[in-house]
Formats: structure tokens, sequence, C-alpha cells
């Protein structure tokens, strides 16, 4: 989970879904303290798995967007299309799939999500994120989207990584934990990351009970939801690459990339157990 969770496309949820704990796992976040004994010996072994996958692979990451952001691009594109037809199977035969307001649904999600790809076009440069001489304001907002990215990471099919991509986060924070690891700048990167992991623990107890009520009552039209979202990633994740600026375009990289599309969506979809 701590992999998926890391990398722009893939979600945690969907892992925890796939390896069979999901349900176990919400419902030990929604009811902690029920059975408080039981639900630590459970979460703490999966935090600590995801702790160390965050630190161990934030570098390789970081490195290879830097050096080859489009191969890196079109792989996690490719695991978002490898993702697809298991959420469709999951809405597929459902009496609910016929309803017009399941597809408005799944059109909001999907224009949120190109809205906010598009934010520097929209909005300017203003949203260009920076750590660098940080003010009250700025350590409130990575606080809500410490608690905006945790609650996309349980939600199965919805990449919690991508949406800080979108919202201009992911790669600060991949910089911050990079740092991290070489001990470098502490005092600020430990402050940053220590209430970043408020906001995350936040919106994990804030929104189980709310996704655990949305997949018990509405089923489907969460799905379609989701499936907006992740229709939209397909084109918001280049689209911001090529938005960040600085990519030059070669015949091999895109070779490279494509090649690394069909691995994606091949490893996703096998997670996928399709």
């Amino acid at each position: 989970m701590g992999i998926a969770n890391i990398i722009p496309g893939v979600s945690g949820g969907t892992l925890a879904l796939i390896l069979g704990i999901y349900e176990e796992f919400i419902g030990a976040i929604s009811h902690f303290f029920s059975n408080l004994k039981k639900n630590i010996s459970f979460l703490v072994p999966i935090a600590i798995g995801m702790v160390l996958a965050i630190l161990s692979l934030s570098n390789v990451i970081d490195y290879s967007y830097k050096h080859f952001p489009i191969p890196t691009c079109l792989f996690f594109v490719g695991l978002v299309l490898g993702g697809i037809p298991m959420l469709i199977n999951k809405v597929k035969g459902k009496k609910e799939v016929g309803q017009i307001s399941s597809y408005i649904i799944f059109l909001l999600t999907f224009l949120l999500v190109i809205v906010m790809a598009c934010s520097d076009l929209i909005f300017g440069e203003g949203l260009k994120v920076s750590f660098t001489n940080m003010n009250i304001t700025g350590y409130i907002l990575l606080l809500l989207v410490g608690i905006i990215a945790a609650a996309t990471m349980v939600i199965p099919g919805v990449s919690g990584s991508l949406v800080l991509m979108l919202l201009g986060y992911y790669y600060p924070v991949i910089e911050v934990i990079k740092e991290l690891t070489k001990f470098k700048n502490l005092g600020q990167n430990i402050i940053i990351v220590g209430i970043f992991g408020i906001g995350v623990l936040l919106g994990i107890v804030l929104i189980s009970k709310l996704i655990e009520f949305l997949f018990k009552k509405y089923e489907t039209k969460t799905y379609f939801g989701v499936l907006g979202f992740i229709v939209a990633s397909v084109i918001a994740i280049p689209l911001s690459t090529i938005l960040d600026g600085n990519i030059s375009f070669n015949v091999l990289q895109i070779l490279i990339g494509l090649i690394l599309t069909t691995l994606g969506v091949g490893i996703s979809y096998k997670l996928g157990g399709e």
C-alpha cells in the first residue's frame, strides 16, 4: 500500500481491496476504539510497511521524473489504464448504471480533475508550490492538503499521490522526503513532514466513516465518481507533466514511454485480478 500511495495513478485503497484487507482496514480505522488492541495490532504493521516503502522509493521516483519525465509519466498512465476494467466490473449489471445521476457524478469528478490539472493555465503561476520561507498560511494549506490526500488514499481507484500531483504538492513533498533520507535541512523538513503527517492521520480518520457509508448506501454511484476521476487521470497526468515545463521530447523517450505504458497496464491489470 505504501508503494501504491507514492506512485501517481495507483491507489492504496485499490491494493487493499485486491489483497482482501480493505473492509477490515476501513473498519479498524472507523471503529478504532471499539476493539483497541486488535485494531492496533492490525494497523501498526501496515503503517510501518507504508512508511518504509515511502522512504525507500521517494529518491527513485524523484530521480526518474527529473531525468526521464516522459517515460515516467507514461508508465503512470499505464498503471491508471490497467485499473479501469476492475472498476467497470464493480458497476456492471447494477441498476444504477442506467440512471442519469450516475453519469452526472462521473462528469463532475472528471471535470474536477481536468480543472486541477490545468490550474496553472486557469489561475496563473500563483499556485506553484514551494516550501521555502513558508508562513502560517502555507502550513495550514499543507495540513489541509494532507487531509485531502489521506481521504483519497483509502478510496479504491483514487490515487492520493495523483491528487497531490494535481494540487502541485507531490514533487515538493517527495523532495522533502528525499532530503530527510539524506539528513538535509532536518529542522524545516521534520516540521513539514510532521504537519503533513498530522493532516494525513486526520484525513484517514475523518473520511473512513464517510467511505463506509457511501459504499454501503450508494456503491454504484460512488464507483461512477471514482471512474470519472480515473478516466480523467489518463489525460491529467501527461497534461500536468507538460504544463510543469522543461520537458524535451525525443523519439527514444516516447518509444520507451510506450513500452512502459504497456508494462504499467499489465501490472495494474494483473493486480486487479482481471
